[in-house]
C-alpha cells in the first residue's frame, strides 16, 4: 500500500529535531520511504511511503506526534483506479 502524508512541523527545525524524526522513521522497518520533500505553503513536508497496512503507518506516525502534525491518505495508482471503473 502507498501512503501520502502531509506534515506540519510542531517546532522550529533543528538538527536534533531532524535526528529524532529520522530515528522514528528508521525504527519502523516495514515502512519504506519512497520520497520525502520539504515544501512551501500550508504543509511543511510531504512523505510518500510504502507499507503493508494502515496500522504500520499509524504506529510510526503516532510516535512522531510530538514533533509533527500529519494528515495521511492512501494512494492508488491511476492505472489501478481505472481498473475499478
Amino acid at each position: 500500500m502507498i501512503f501520502v502524508t502531509l506534515i506540519r512541523f510542531r517546532g522550529r527545525m533543528t538538527k536534533e529535531y531532524i535526528e529524532k524524526t529520522n530515528k522514528i522513521i528508521a525504527g519502523e522497518p516495514k515502512v519504506k520511504v519512497l520520497a520525502f520533500y520539504w515544501t512551501l505553503g500550508r504543509y511543511d513536508a510531504v512523505l510518500i511511503a510504502e507499507a503493508p497496512n494502515e496500522k504500520t503507518v499509524m504506529k510510526m506516525l503516532l510516535e512522531a506526534g510530538g514533533y509533527v502534525g500529519t494528515e495521511t491518505m492512501v494512494a492508488v495508482s491511476r492505472e489501478e483506479a481505472i481498473k475499478l471503473l
